[in-house]
């Protein structure tokens, strides 16, 4: 009877038990044991290509490729950051894989807000750079799976960033102030517009196949890129317009995706933020896409018209991107003339009231509108269109009525 008593009471645990339990147990036969930062930084190692930093006299926190270690004396050292061979000292074979380590070399970025910091290693990331170009230009077979994967992770490490507003000393400006203001100039321009190059360069190659591509420039590259276009810095933007004009004509696949995000960034800026850098250059993109639509038009564009370029004619800020969006209304009209009328309706609706310098603008637009009208189209919206003409010739403003006779009797 005792015995099933004692039995029953609880007994003290072992040493081992309260190693194990406790987590007092360590161990220095098994990796597994290691503390979580040392793991952390084994598995960013793989995850770069077995890079290393913790000695390289770099102090922005990038990881430099192992392929620089070198041995003085039989001891292992970590150089700070060397250039590797150029293509020209290597034979044929052994230059997709210096290739390959010039892509994680070039993954390393530097900070350029304060130009005195790490000038050697900078100069060597742009003549790499320079060198990958080049290459990208005169390579003599299709890129392989690896190296595209290593070319979009290179282009994102670079490119792909949080954009953060330059302070103004004008915080308030004047919606027709704003193109008389200095653009801002990102200080990292003299790496980013060599990495925005390659990218041009490799989507353009007859190299690169996009069936294959299309795994890794995929729908989420492709909002990458298109949040660029809101960058403060109007050389990056026509890259970016380039860049994003030859995905839309290799990558066919991407194509709907594209239109339907460029739709999204329009209602943001329309309904919600009325703020946006890029707008002139994604409808300048926009023209070009119109321009190839096949006829009859789709709903779907049809209804691009109606909900996101029309209603483009509503922000302050009109000025900004008002000769893209006029071309791309006019290449509708001149591809489908029924859609006259609904786009001088939709003129009318957000004809300026107490903005002259606008209804200049509007006037011009009407007119090219105009020409592209059919009698059927136009006796359709005549009533409204006269009532604002009328509205017009009484107005105080030089401009609006010298324009508005001129447009009438020429």
């Amino acid at each position: 009877m005792i015995s099933k008593i004692l039995n029953r009471l609880p007994r003290k645990p072992s040493k081992s038990a309260e190693n194990r339990d406790g987590g007092t147990y360590t161990s220095t036969s098994s990796s597994s044991n290691a503390p979580a930062s040392s793991r952390s930084n084994d598995q960013a190692s793989n995850r770069f290509g077995n890079v290393n930093a913790s000695n390289s006299g770099i102090n922005h926190g990038n990881k430099i490729p192992q392929a620089l270690n070198s041995k003085l004396n039989g001891n292992s050292t970590v150089t700070p950051y060397e250039a590797l061979p150029s293509f020209r000292d290597v034979p044929n074979s052994e230059k997709q894989n210096l290739f390959i380590r010039k892509l994680n070399l070039c993954c390393v970025v530097f900070d350029f807000t304060d130009p005195t910091k790490n000038l050697k290693e900078k100069e060597i990331k742009r003549q790499t750079l320079v060198e990958l170009v080049d290459y990208v230009s005169s390579v003599n077979g299709k890129f392989t799976e690896l190296a595209v994967q290593e070319i979009v992770k290179m282009v994102s490490v670079n490119l792909f960033r949080t954009l953060i507003p330059q302070p103004r000393e004008n915080k308030v400006l004047e919606a027709f102030d704003v193109e008389e203001e200095e653009p801002m100039m990102d200080p990292a321009w003299p790496h980013l517009q060599i990495v925005y190059e390659f990218l041009l360069r490799f989507v353009a190659s007859p190299e690169m196949d996009a069936k294959l591509a299309k795994r890794y420039i995929d729908h989420s590259c492709v909002l990458k890129l298109l949040d660029l276009f809101d960058s403060e810095d109007p050389r990056e933007r026509e890259y970016l317009k380039t860049v994003l004009h030859r995905i839309y004509g290799k990558f066919m696949v991407h194509r709907p995706f594209i239109r339907k995000a460029i739709n999204n960034i329009f209602y943001r800026f329309i309904f919600e933020t009325e703020k946006h850098n890029g707008v002139a250059e994604l409808l300048e993109i926009l023209g070009s896409i119109i321009n190839g639509f096949a006829l009859p038009l789709k709903e779907e564009h049809k209804l691009f018209l109606v909900r996101a370029l029309i209603p483009l004619h509503k922000p302050k800020c009109i000025p900004m991107y008002h000769q893209q969006l006029s071309y791309c209304i006019t290449q509708f009209v001149e591809k489908d003339c029924k859609l006259a009328d609904t786009v001088i309706r939709g003129l009318l609706k957000y004809w300026p009231v107490t903005n002259s310098s606008k209804e200049v603008m509007f006037l011009g637009e009407l007119e090219e509108v105009l020409e592209a009208t059919q009698p059927p189209e136009f006796q359709r919206c005549m009533v409204p269109l006269f009532r604002q003409i009328a509205r017009c010739l009484s107005s105080s403003h030089f401009q609006v009525g010298s324009l508005l006779m001129s447009s009438l009797f020429s």
